[in-house]
């Protein structure tokens, strides 16, 4: 008998449910259980039908939609998310019903109602990564609606989902879902030619007026700690605190204080636990940039406020950063200054190509040539010859080398106080001239001028590596990944994580963290090399050969004759012959 024929097409999918249900519904089943269902009756289903939906099935606090087109899918998640955030405007925080949603366009099977297959799976794991309130859309469908819409969306890169196979590109929907024009009560502040942020006093969520101290604590902290961060234009506390106790417009606050970022949270203390929340939202366009909670004790409630502190500035900074990346790039090109050209140069730089680092660089010496004494920008040019260096992208290597270490030690010199330039510099220092001890003095100082920041965390834990210390290199990574969990150089942390962990004789967890590596940055030959190092010492030959393979893609060139021209300065000779044998063990050639 011939198999039965599986019926298939292609179709717009969104997967849909309510973020933290479970806890709703632990603190009062019944009356969360009858909102929902108002919220369906009243809202979700009338939306559906309108955009030509059908439901195909509900799952407690999920659904899962069929439409004909994705952009009858997004205008019926904008309308939804629209209507719920209406919804939620008179409803305490603990009591309001958020939606996640995901949409795909794909292949799917289908069985009588129900419907199967990846393109359903892809739209659920989306609708997972999705903020609160929020529209996560894979790259199918993204190409659908990206000119057809008058939507803003945030790439969001290549993101591993739970059980798909391959990395999937995806895109959330940046534009407010609610439009509420106020007139402003006086002239508006220009904003400064620098990112600018104002944080507001945090909501005390305890119940208790007493916990006020608590709260407010908390964000004179953050507002101290920020005010290190030299790039930052900081709104005082006394002007931020005005808007104290006041239900507000986050763009009214930013044209009144004259910033483009505004930062707010609660605070929730129960028993000997705390609740931090916090988020970040651009004043211009009302989008989120960033949002997180902070959970711990309070044995000691100092030491918990300069944890959180610590972990708010850390995971802030590299993506308010990122923001104003993707703001500069939009910018005519006749206008910008030695900070723009900064700012393109990073972007460049993340992009993480043999092209993209030598214009980086580029910018970064332009940056230079307009403020002579801008350290950052000299630190971020060595650093890309660093790299550069560690992919064997070098063009002339004896003489490229030559300038990244000039670069590094002018980053150094007139940036003392510009933790930035230190960090870039002193490794760029210790990598391409060998100056591992002056390379650590100066990042040691960078963390001094702002213990909050990852990258030098990050560097340091490298340069441990370099001095013959992996424990306190795991330790230094682990802080610098605590602080920030998301930012756009983590891959580097990565991979000097695994690194570490096989000179630790860690093998196992080695190679973990190096495939991590890998998925952040697949062209980073120096993740590759940790990984072919990992694999082979495990004795996993088929897969060293794998990374091997794609290694020689980048680095043709590499021999265990030439391997001094890439190999990171290890001090300890165990660990170079650890490094090497590792290699060879994975076939590179003698």
């Amino acid at each position: 008998m011939p198999p039965e024929r599986i019926e298939r097409k292609l179709a717009a999918i969104l997967a849909a449910d309510v973020a933290g249900y479970s806890r709703l519904m632990g603190v009062d089943e019944e009356s969360t259980l009858a909102r929902l269902k108002a919220c369906r009756r009243e809202l979700i289903d009338p939306k559906i039908a309108e955009h030509r939906g059908r439901v195909v099935k509900t799952t407690g606090d999920g659904i899962l939609v069929e439409f004909p087109s994705v952009v009858d899918a997004v205008r019926c998640a904008m309308d939804m998310q629209r209507g719920m955030a209406e919804r939620n405007l008179d409803t305490a925080d603990e009591q309001r019903i958020d939606f996640r949603v995901g949409i795909n366009l794909g292949d799917i099977m289908i069985d009588a109602e129900d419907i199967h297959g990846d393109g359903v799976n892809i739209a659920a794991r989306l609708e997972g990564i999705a903020e609160p309130g929020g529209i996560c859309l894979s790259d199918s469908a993204y190409q659908q609606v990206r000119d057809k819409l008058a939507i803003d969306f945030d790439d969001m890169g290549e993101q591993q989902l739970k059980n798909i196979a391959r990395p999937l590109r995806a895109f959330r929907i940046t534009s407010p879902v609610i439009v509420q024009p106020t007139a402003p009560a006086k002239p508006d502040l220009a904003l400064p030619d620098k990112p600018s942020l104002a944080v507001l006093p945090f909501q005390n969520m305890s119940g208790d007026p007493e916990q006020e101290y608590f709260a407010d604590g908390i964000v004179e902290e953050i507002i101290t700690a920020l005010s290190c961060v030299h790039w930052l234009f900081v709104i005082a506390r006394n002007s931020s605190f005005t808007y104290k106790g006041r239900a507000v417009d986050i763009k009214l606050v930013g044209r009144e204080l004259g910033v483009r970022y505004v930062l707010e949270g609660s605070v929730r203390k129960a028993n000997n636990r705390v609740r931090i929340t916090g988020q970040l939202v651009d004043a211009t366009t009302g989008a989120h940039v960033w949002a997180n909670r902070f959970d711990g004790a309070l044995d000691d409630i100092f030491d918990l406020q300069d944890q959180v502190t610590a972990s708010v500035v850390g995971a802030i900074e590299p993506r308010l950063q990122q923001a104003e990346i993707e703001r500069a790039g939009r910018k005519p090109t006749e206008s910008l200054d030695a900070y723009d050209y900064f700012l393109r140069g990073m972007a460049s730089f993340h992009l993480f190509t043999r092209d993209s680092l030598l214009e980086a660089r580029r910018l970064f010496q332009r940056a230079t040539e307009l403020d002579a004494n801008y350290a950052s920008a000299y630190g971020m040019a060595a650093w890309c010859v660093h790299l550069s260096k560690t992919n064997g992208w070098l063009i002339d290597p004896e003489r490229e080398i030559a300038e990244g270490a000039r670069l590094a030690r002018r980053a150094v010199a007139v940036g003392k106080d510009d933790p930035t330039a230190l960090w870039s510099g002193g490794h760029s220092l210790a990598y391409l001239a060998a100056e591992v001890e002056t390379g650590a003095a100066y990042i040691d100082r960078a963390i001094v001028l702002n213990p909050n920041l990852a990258a030098a965390w990050s560097v340091s834990g490298w340069l441990r590596i370099y001095l013959g210390e992996p424990a306190s290199a795991i330790e230094r990574l682990e802080r610098s990944r605590r602080l920030s969990p998301l930012d756009p150089i983590a891959y580097m942390g990565y991979a000097g994580m695994a690194l570490a962990l096989l000179l630790a004789d860690r093998y196992d967890e080695a190679v973990s963290w190096a495939a991590k590596a890998r998925n952040e940055q697949p062209n980073w030959a120096t993740s590759l090399r940790v990984a072919a190092i990992a694999y082979a010492l495990l004795d996993r030959i088929v897969e060293a050969r794998e990374a091997m393979a794609r290694l020689r893609e980048i680095d043709p060139t590499l021999r265990l004759s030439n391997l001094e021209r890439v190999a990171p300065p290890l001090r300890r000779p165990e660990d170079r012959a650890r490094f090497a044998d590792g290699l060879r063990r994975a076939g590179l050639p003698e």
